[in-house]
């Protein structure tokens, strides 16, 4: 299977910055914009439970009606896309049990060949309802980190951002009905010409300084 050689790979993560300034006149094609929900739904959670919920906003007035709980930030009513990553409040036995089943039947094995599995996807939900939606909030950062590098790695800006006010945010879009709490955001499209933020170097401390070799 063709890979991104690694000099390639990191030159995209170079590439790739928390864009503050979006082109609004510029929208992601669909086929595009397939790969990354597909990113999304491909992302890793422990032992699969998949504790979420990706809130996809294209409605420029539900945009609106958004931005001011988001500080007012361009980016939520500027970029093509906008996603808000939301948490299970927390998961339950019937998430854990919904897994199992799924798990069987794209696998195609019976039930009964999985109770190992399911004792310890139970134990897990039954730990994390315990630690409210903390332990699936976790969970989300790692999908937006997958969210974020499969951008970079198509050639799609985006903005990973904390700077809103998740009940705000809950309330306009009806999540407390669906189970779910929003716990990150990320705003995605192309950057505009003009954002000055684009040609500043990336400040990062020396390789050695953060990565220790035992």
């Amino acid at each position: 299977m063709p890979t991104l050689s690694p000099e390639a790979a990191l030159a995209q993560l170079q590439w790739r910055y928390a864009t503050k300034k979006f082109d609004p006149a510029r929208k992601i094609p669909a086929e595009v914009w397939s790969v990354l929900e597909q990113a999304l739904v491909l992302s890793p959670s422990s032992t699969g439970l998949q504790p979420w919920k990706f809130v996809v906003v294209t409605d420029p007035e539900v945009r609106k009606k958004l931005q001011p709980a988001a500080y007012n930030q361009a980016q939520i009513v500027d970029a093509s896309h906008l996603v808000v990553f939301c948490a299970k409040s927390p998961p339950t036995l019937p998430d854990a049990e919904r897994h199992v089943e799924r798990t069987a039947a794209v696998r195609g094995v019976p039930m009964e060949s999985l109770g190992g599995f399911r004792k310890m996807v139970v134990g897990l939900a039954t730990r994390a309802a315990a630690e409210g939606s903390a332990w699936a909030a976790r969970q989300t950062y790692i999908a937006l980190g997958i969210f974020l590098a499969t951008a970079a790695m198509i050639g799609v800006d985006a903005c990973p951002m904390e700077g809103f006010d998740p009940p705000k945010f809950d309330e306009i879009l009806g999540l407390k009905e669906k189970g779910v709490t929003s716990v990150t955001l990320a705003t995605a499209g192309y950057r505009s010409a003009d954002d000055s933020y684009a040609l500043l170097a990336k400040v990062r401390f020396p390789v050695d300084d953060v990565i220790e070799r035992v």
